[in-house]
């Protein structure tokens, strides 16, 4: 009997698993951004406030992997309800270790997409990248002698959307162990200020307001934010100036 298969079916069967996860990622997002909206909500934290402190109570521990695994998938699968999610981990646990339970869960979220996209396109892309000549390449070259600084800036610019800070250090082929302690040192100032807001959720319901979100946009909390990034930044700076390699 004639062998019908074709000798690209192994690699293209390959090239579809690898994009599985990173695909499951995007549906899961697109169906949890019209489903889940109404429960990761300001609101439902509001209406179940009490629920949620007689749990956390009786089961502290039990609340704490709950939670943590909650917003681990959030931040995995990109769902709406990231910033409750940090408040509700500030109204239930305080500023700490509140802060600590929200950068951990949120920094293993954020490498596991990494990962995915890290397998799924990201080293093949990166590969094209090096390959590449030109702009492109000097543009990547760029990148990769300063990846520290780049990393923590993309991080503490609160302009930077989460999920791109997730997927562009996988397209230019980050080291994983990089990426994990930038991340996690990268967003403890932002996880701090929305872990603070939300432990004092009790005298905004008590008042029946809602929580200041853009409280980051504030001077008296941007300013210090964008003297780190200024400071991440100096790196390069420097090295611009000088026209050497980076220290």
């Amino acid at each position: 009997m004639t062998d019908m298969t074709t000798p690209d079916t192994g690699p293209q069967k390959s090239a579809l698993m690898r994009l599985l996860p990173l695909a499951i990622i995007f549906i899961v997002a697109a169906i949890g951004a019209f489903t889940l909206r109404d429960y990761l909500s300001f609101e439902a934290l509001r209406d179940n406030r009490e629920a949620l402190i007689a749990f956390r109570d009786a089961n502290y521990v039990a609340t704490v992997v709950v939670f943590m695994a909650a917003y681990v998938a959030i931040v995995a699968f990109s769902l709406p309800g990231a910033t409750i999610a940090t408040l509700t981990g500030g109204f239930l646990f305080a500023t700490f270790p509140g802060t600590l339970f929200n950068v951990g869960a949120a920094t293993i979220g954020a490498t596991l997409i990494f990962l995915a996209a890290r397998w799924g396109l990201g080293e093949r892309l990166g590969a094209k990248l090096e390959a590449s000549d030109g702009a492109v390449k000097k543009i990547k070259d760029g990148i990769d002698e300063n990846q520290w600084s780049m990393l923590f800036l993309i991080r503490l610019v609160p302009a930077v959307p989460f999920f791109i800070a997730n997927l562009v250090p996988a397209f230019l082929e980050v080291p994983l162990r990089r990426f994990v302690v930038s991340t996690f040192f990268g967003i403890i100032p932002g996880g701090l200020v929305y872990t603070s807001v939300g432990a004092g959720l009790g005298e905004v319901f008590a008042r029946g307001e809602t929580p200041n979100l853009g409280i980051i946009f504030e001077p008296h909390i941007l300013l210090p934010i964008l003297g780190l990034c200024a400071l991440a930044a100096l790196p390069i700076v420097i090295k611009a100036l000088r026209g050497g390699k980076a220290l």
